[in-house]
């Protein structure tokens, strides 16, 4: 896998003692690591163990309660309110930050009432300010990299979960993410799908492109991903390379848990 590098040295994204709450419940209890540029990081867990809230907070879909998130050595400013919650300090900045990380989501958040083109020109015209002849023209290159360039005029309605999960990659693409935070992307296929989709993440990888990804496909983090980290109660219980973690590095936890995904 080829690795990018930034000129400034710094991760492509830092993540430093993160915590969430629901209520009682302390799902995320103080997250911290780094991806640098070009990492393809699995996050593995069982149901509940925070994998889904963490990307959320990264983007800020869900606020956390405590710690910082960076990218490109940019941190996204926070001040905490009297009631102990937080909120961004800089609106415009969030904003500008989210252009830059991209979440492709379990269940695809196509806009059903236009075409897949129109879908994926929308966020680089509305929010790039790009002229619409360039974003069009570009959308095809998109098309063309996910292998659905004729479906371009079609209504996410006329096609399959896999083909709607790809035109929602290339919806992420096309406002050019410096990080890619991929949901579950998988996990709501029919399963003679999933490949379609794990390919264009295949070939996204070989280009450098830094992603977490949060899935239960353990093929792809053992062949694509070059580190796996597994939450366990909110917390990364271990991490590594996969070819340590599938062996005899991951925790007795971690192997449980590999071995129940294989019984599935």
């Amino acid at each position: 896998m080829t690795q990018v590098i930034s000129p400034s040295g710094l991760p492509a994204l830092s993540v430093e003692d993160m915590h969430k709450s629901f209520g009682d419940a302390h799902v995320l209890q103080g997250i911290s690591f780094d991806a640098a540029q070009g990492d393809v990081i699995s996050i593995l867990g069982a149901s509940g163990s925070g994998k889904s809230t963490l990307l959320r907070c990264i983007n800020l879909l869900e606020m956390p309660d405590q710690g910082k998130v960076a990218l490109d050595g940019e941190v996204i400013a926070m001040r905490d309110l009297p009631d102990g919650h937080r909120k961004p300090c800089d609106r415009k900045q969030v904003e500008r930050m989210r252009s830059r990380l991209g979440m492709v989501f379990q269940s695809f958040n196509l806009w059903s009432h236009m075409t897949v083109l129109q879908n994926i020109v929308e966020g680089p015209i509305r929010v790039l300010k790009r002229p619409r002849a360039e974003a069009i023209e570009e959308a095809g290159v998109w098309l063309e990299k996910v292998g659905l360039y004729d479906k371009r005029d079609a209504y996410p309605a006329h096609l399959s979960g896999g083909q709607q999960q790809r035109v929602a990659i290339a919806r992420t693409l096309a406002m050019h993410p410096r990080v890619m935070l991929f949901d579950e992307p998988t996990s709501a296929l029919d399963p003679e799908l999933v490949g379609e989709v794990l390919r264009v993440m295949r070939t996204l990888a070989e280009e450098g492109r830094t992603m977490l990804v949060v899935t239960h496909e353990m093929g792809f983090a053992r062949h694509v991903s070059n580190r796996v980290m597994f939450l366990h109660e909110g917390r990364i219980e271990c991490q590594g390379a996969p070819e340590g973690m599938f062996g005899d590095e991951g925790s007795e936890r971690f192997r449980q848990f590999v071995s129940r995904q294989h019984q599935l």
